[in-house]
This record gives C-alpha cells, sequence and structure tokens, in this order.
C-alpha cells in the first residue's frame, strides 16, 4: 500500500539564489575593450552634470561609487577611464544571463540588468542543492559571456541578498537554516536592506547598532516607534522573509525624468515637465497600464530629492492632462523660491489590476470609434 501525504505536512524549506553580476557595466566594458582591463573604469558621460552609472573594481579602491557625481570620481581618480554608458549591449548580455537561469528554473525574478533571485527549492536542470545549482550558474556565465557573478544562497530573499555580496567578487556564500541566526546576530544594522543613514542613526540613538541588540526589542515596542517598517526590522533580525520569487511582477510604475545643463529655479520647469510627461504617457500606454497616481520628483542643486504625488478617482486622460498635474504639484514645494534644481522627474504610479484597470485602459488607449 502506497505511502499518502500528510495535508498537514510543512512545506519544503525554500531555497533561494541571489546571483549579482560583478561590476556588470564595467566589466562588460572590460570585456568588450582589452585595452581596458586591469585599468579604473568609470562608465558615466563627462560633465558637470553627470553621474556615475558604475565603476570596477579598479576605480572602486579610490571611493568611486555608483551614484556618484562624475566630477567627485574624477577628482576622487584622476586616471580613472571614463565609457560613456552602452545600455544596448548591457542589454545584450543581461538577457543571455536570464536564459542561463531560465534553464535551471522557471522562478526568476529580476530586479535589475544584473541582479535576480531564483527559487531553486525544485530545480528543473536536476542538481543535487541549490549550492550546485549556484556553481553551474556561475560557471555557465563565466563561460558563454565572459563575465563574473557573485551568488548567494539562503532559505530566502533577505537572506540570499546579504550572502551574494559576502564573497564579492567572483564569489559563492551558502547560508543554511542552521547557520542564519549566528551569522545574523553580529552584522551592522545597515546590511539590513532599507536601513539607510537616516535609519541607522534613530536606532543608533536607542542603543541598536547590531541586528542582534535589534532582536532584544519586543515587537509592539518597534511598531509604536517605526510603524509598519519596526515589523519588518523586527522580523528581519530574525532571518525572517515570506516573500515568494515572483517571475511576472506586473509594472509597477512608469517615469521619466532628466537632468538640466543648468540648474533651474522652479518656475522654469514647465516646459521640461510637459516633454517627461509625454514620454510617461507613451511609456505607460506600451506598458498597456493606467495610473491613478501622479508623481513630480525633483533634485535640487544640493542632490536632495523631493516627491510629490496626487492619486486620483480615475487617470489622466490625456498627455496633456498628465503634464498640468505634474506641474501643478510643483505648487506643494516649500522650499526657498531660490532654490534651484538639477532634475525634474515625472511618473505614473498606483496601477489597479482587474476589472477597474481593464475599463481604464479601454477608455485611454483605445481610438475613438467611426
Amino acid at each position: 500500500m502506497g505511502a499518502t501525504m500528510d495535508p498537514q505536512a510543512a512545506p519544503p524549506q525554500r531555497k533561494i539564489i541571489h546571483v549579482d553580476m560583478d561590476a556588470f557595466y564595467a566589466s562588460v566594458e572590460q570585456r568588450d575593450d582589452p585595452s581596458l582591463r586591469g585599468r579604473p573604469v568609470v562608465v558615466a558621460w563627462r560633465g558637470a552634470r553627470s553621474v556615475v552609472c558604475a565603476a570596477s573594481y579598479e576605480a572602486r579602491r579610490f571611493g568611486v561609487r555608483s551614484a556618484m557625481p562624475a566630477l567627485r570620481a574624477e577628482r576622487l581618480c584622476p586616471d580613472a577611464v571614463f565609457v560613456p554608458p552602452d545600455f544596448v549591449r548591457y542589454k545584450a548580455a543581461s538577457r543571455q544571463i536570464r536564459a542561463i537561469m531560465l534553464a535551471h528554473t522557471d522562478l526568476v525574478e529580476p530586479l535589475s540588468l544584473d541582479e535576480a533571485y531564483l527559487d531553486v527549492t525544485a530545480p528543473k536542470s536536476g542538481l543535487p542543492s541549490a549550492t550546485a545549482v549556484a556553481e553551474a550558474i556561475r560557471a555557465r556565465i563565466r563561460e558563454e559571456t565572459s563575465l563574473t557573478a557573485s551568488a548567494g544562497v539562503a532559505p530566502n530573499k533577505f537572506l540570499a541578498k546579504i550572502a551574494s555580496d559576502w564573497n564579492k567578487p567572483d564569489g559563492l556564500f551558502v547560508l543554511r537554516p542552521r547557520q542564519v541566526e549566528a551569522f545574523l546576530t553580529p552584522l551592522p544594522v545597515g546590511r539590513i536592506p532599507g536601513v539607510g543613514r537616516v535609519m541607522e542613526g534613530r536606532l543608533a540613538a536607542l542603543g541598536i547598532a547590531t541586528v542582534g541588540e535589534l532582536r532584544g526589542w519586543p515587537l509592539e515596542e518597534l511598531r509604536q516607534r517605526f510603524g509598519s517598517f519596526g515589523a519588518a526590522l523586527y522580523r528581519r533580525a530574525r532571518g525572517i522573509d515570506e516573500r515568494p520569487v515572483e517571475p511576472d511582477q506586473p509594472v509597477r510604475s512608469v517615469s521619466s525624468e532628466d537632468t538640466f545643463s543648468e540648474d533651474l529655479p522652479l518656475d522654469a520647469l514647465e516646459p521640461a515637465i510637459r516633454q517627461l510627461a509625454e514620454k510617461t504617457w507613451d511609456a505607460a500606454r506600451r506598458a498597456g497600464r493606467a495610473g491613478h497616481t501622479v508623481v513630480l520628483k525633483l533634485k535640487t542643486g544640493q542632490f536632495r530629492i523631493l516627491t510629490r504625488s496626487l492619486t486620483l478617482d480615475r487617470p489622466p486622460a490625456s498627455a496633456a492632462e498628465l503634464a498640468a498635474i505634474a506641474s501643478s504639484l510643483r505648487e506643494r514645494v516649500a522650499l526657498p523660491a531660490d532654490t534651484r534644481y538639477r532634475l525634474v522627474g515625472v511618473g505614473l504610479a498606483g496601477f489597479r489590476e482587474g476589472e477597474e484597470a481593464a475599463l481604464a485602459q479601454g477608455e485611454l488607449f483605445e481610438p475613438p470609434a467611426g
């Protein structure tokens, strides 16, 4: 008589891999131009308004980092080779890498061109362990693209992401369930995703510097102090992350932004807002989505970022209406009148699934009959 499944049996422990390409854009440039190998490469347009897209490990030794102003990167590393980004080539390499991942599991959740989560609890490649899958993926990436990837293997997404950074570059780190508590306890709280410098400072003011110290705080007290993020901190301190790997995530927002050649006052931004609204509108149409929330993003000359948003009962009916709403959001910016802005962006969010979104898309995106 055959064995029967216990309906109360716990589901199998998830096995998650986080794959993160090493200095991806810069590595593609060094791969394709042998003269760049071993040299500090900064992927960025030169100029006062440019920011760093990526930096090779040779450049990182000088303190150069992504999103840093290009002028600062040049000061930190005067011998750096600046290369303008070529996203066509980066996307081509990303497609190759994605195909390698999909050979092992259909549960691949891309985070960007250069990183993804994989659920390999039941890999279709038939390899005996998540570690073997991660090793096979890294080996094929190296063989087929001449690029290197780091990977973390762990019971959930949060831990796998930390693990992938542990032995960078070109490394693999495996975190087994029995090792989680001891691994997390001494970590600085800044290693928890979402804990930036401001939150790290707020936690430090409470005497919380490590994940172990955070674990000693009750759930309700963390909730009182930090709201829903307090509950997330409570779970992360215990290595808990129940989020599944989601291979087909719908578009949650679309946006366009532009950095000016010189800083502009708030009342001079309308032409740029109008152009960006048209780009965002076209992107929403291509995605087949109707957003109820209009977002205006601003970055001051001192790199302070502000966002203002408005959620509507119905989506904007045209690019012109989107532009008008985004322009009106400037009235909710309370900075001094002489503040100058280096960047502006216009976005649409608040996409709704199901019948309401389908109706809105039909009204917005189908040409009138007749």
